[in-house]
């Protein structure tokens, strides 16, 4: 066994007991040259860390049994199993029919997909703190049900620069033909799917659209949402159906309204599922909406930044539909950081 898997056994600190035979073909290793950078910054290291290996002694004898620490584990160890869906739950108003198996079986997968990977839906209920607010807001506005703003987090997990193989772009994942038909624009130098504001109220539109087109029936127009609505209505007729549950589609179509309904169940109810209050979520950052006017040929956004108290990184995801690094002559309206007095008033001269 080599000394680099040796010491990591060490280091890793497993609970049991190996014996570790040297090979009787093993050579002595060549001596290294304490004068070489490399060589001395990793010996000072080990010795500062307590790492040095005890199997480069060459007088240890071939079958040295080494113990490891054991480590205690406490608590009670996690199961998912711990986890029930409800035998009841509605969407939009409307009863979910888990009394039948197929459906049930359907959104208790993606349910214990979700729990799966606790680390990443711990992030996609942080993020909700954030990227709820104006969707809600502009849901209620509308009329429509409060809780399509889950499908958020199915289509682009609530990242606003989300982009797709199938060139769906922004948070609501709008395809450039359907961008286009809600009047987001998309050239070299803005993609407004996007920004989450426009990209909502484009969403909201084609949710109202194919609501009344599938006849006030949300799952089937979310489906539709995710496939086309032509494509769903072709496979109603062709499969002589009318109810989205009794629909065998494409399968991400299949999974697609589960997984907002497992999402609800499990984002609205952190605490119950996570472990997470209201105060551990992110918090949308506080900004202004300013017009940036470049005359100049183009302006380099680390500029615009500086004059306004942010830095570049900031600013990029504070306004995720600007792709370029600099924006060409033109009228701009930005997000920055709200304050009460930018940057650049503190660099006016003073009355006298």
């Amino acid at each position: 066994m080599t000394t680099w898997v040796q010491r990591a056994l060490l280091i890793s600190g497993l609970w049991m007991a190996v014996t570790l035979p040297v090979s009787a073909g093993t050579q002595p290793q060549p001596t290294v040259d304490e004068s070489t950078p490399h060589a001395g910054v990793n010996g000072d290291l080990d010795r500062d860390l307590g790492l040095i290996d005890p199997f480069d002694n060459p007088n240890e004898s071939e079958g040295r049994l080494v113990i490891l620490p054991e480590i205690k584990r406490e608590g009670d160890r996690y199961f998912l199993s711990s986890f029930k869906l409800p035998d009841k739950l509605t969407f939009a108003g409307k009863p979910v029919p888990l009394d039948n198996w197929q459906v049930r079986e359907r959104i208790e997968y993606e349910f214990y997909q979700f729990l799966e990977d606790q680390g990443e839906s711990i992030i996609l209920a942080k993020r909700t703190g954030r990227c709820f607010p104006p969707a809600e807001k502009q849901l209620a506005e509308a009329g429509l049900p409060d809780d399509l703003k889950y499908m958020l987090l199915v289509e682009s997990k609530c990242v606003a620069a989300a982009y797709s193989k199938a060139k769906a772009s922004g948070p609501w994942q709008f395809i450039p033909s359907t961008g286009k038909r809600y009047s987001l624009k998309s050239d070299e130098v803005l993609d407004e799917r996007r920004n989450l504001e426009m990209s909502t109220e484009a969403a909201v539109k084609y949710l109202r659209y194919l609501k009344d087109f599938e006849k006030n029936d949300w799952f089937m127009a979310m489906a539709s949402y995710n496939a086309g609505e032509e494509r769903v209505r072709r496979l109603l007729k062709e499969q002589n159906i009318t109810d989205y549950w009794k629909m065998h589609g494409p399968r991400e179509t299949m999974r697609y309204v589960p997984r907002i309904i497992a999402a609800k169940e499990i984002y609205s109810q952190p605490e119950k599922y996570l472990g997470l209050s209201k105060k551990d979520l992110y918090m949308p950052m506080e900004t202004e909406t300013v017009t940036i006017n470049v005359k100049d040929s183009q302006r380099a956004l680390t500029s615009i930044a500086e004059e306004f108290g942010t830095y570049f990184l900031e600013l990029k995801m504070l306004n995720p539909e600007f792709k370029k690094d600099a924006l060409p002559r033109g009228i701009y309206q930005m997000r920055v950081p709200r304050q009460n007095c930018p940057t650049r008033c503190f660099k006016q001269e003073k009355a006298p």
